[in-house]
């Protein structure tokens, strides 16, 4: 036997009585906690999208990165793998690199037969280009990160905007009850049923919000951790590959 605490018809019914005996100010709440659930359901959705893509992509790249232990050889035949940060620190520090090996970042046909000649370059140059993807886990960092302000308003701002409508809507409903001079249920329910509906909008705005923002927050994290420790993993190549650290003293 399946009970039913809140039949549809029953709530439909309840939604449609206290719309009706909404005053202007809590229509004007509902009306602002419409648009934040526009914003940040467009918000949640986006951001998801551009995660779910970031993390295929990354799985992508690792593969034909790995796929040999030539750290340029992906720059040098132009693939790309867009939609994923680990590719744009990669890019900047192919750039950064090449740039300082072979005075230039263009590739062109003869860009392989330049790089087999290319003498090292100093440790201070590579401190450039480790500063190059840095700078360019940074910038990914902020791009994933934009727009989560408006998650986190809806998170902590809806459930007090909603508070605000149905404090204000029992203040006029205990002040017609005042004006009337009589107090009884009748009168008073339509306004306090009312007011409430603000506080039920801003929660069904804030909930949603907030286990879309938490778990955004995590991937985003967990995306810029791996962001460095891919650069660290491409400095490292780089280091092995291009970079003269002098000669080492002979064992006695």
């Amino acid at each position: 036997m399946a009970f039913s605490f809140f039949p549809a018809p029953v709530l439909a019914a309840g939604l449609s009585f206290a719309l009706q005996h909404a005053t202007i100010p809590a229509k004007c709440v509902l009306v602002t906690l419409f648009f934040f659930s526009i914003f940040s359901w467009s918000v949640m959705w986006t951001k998801l999208r551009v995660v779910r893509i970031a993390k295929r992509q990354a799985h992508n790249f690792r593969e034909h990165f790995r796929a040999d232990r030539q750290p340029l050889r992906l720059y040098s035949l132009g693939a790309r793998f867009d939609g994923t940060p680990l590719y744009d620190v990669y890019l900047a520090g192919c750039e950064e690199m090449t740039f300082h090996l072979l005075g230039s970042p263009e590739v062109d046909e003869t860009f392989r037969g330049r790089l087999e000649i290319a003498p090292r370059i100093s440790p201070a140059q590579m401190r450039a280009v480790d500063s190059a993807m840095e700078r360019a886990v940074g910038e990914s960092s902020l791009r994933l990160e934009s727009q989560m302000i408006l998650l986190a308003s809806a998170v902590s701002g809806a459930p007090f905007l909603g508070l605000l409508g149905t404090v204000w809507g029992v203040m006029d409903t205990f002040g017609d009850v005042a004006a009337a001079g009589s107090a009884n249920l009748t009168a008073m329910a339509p306004g306090v049923s009312a007011a409430l509906i603000t506080t039920v909008t801003g929660l069904l705005v804030a909930i949603p919000a907030m286990f879309g923002y938490n778990f955004l927050v995590t991937s985003i994290r967990a995306m810029t951790v791996d962001m460095d420790n891919f650069a660290a993993e491409l400095s490292s190549e780089f280091a092995h590959r291009y970079v003269d650290h002098g000669a080492r003293p002979a064992r006695k």
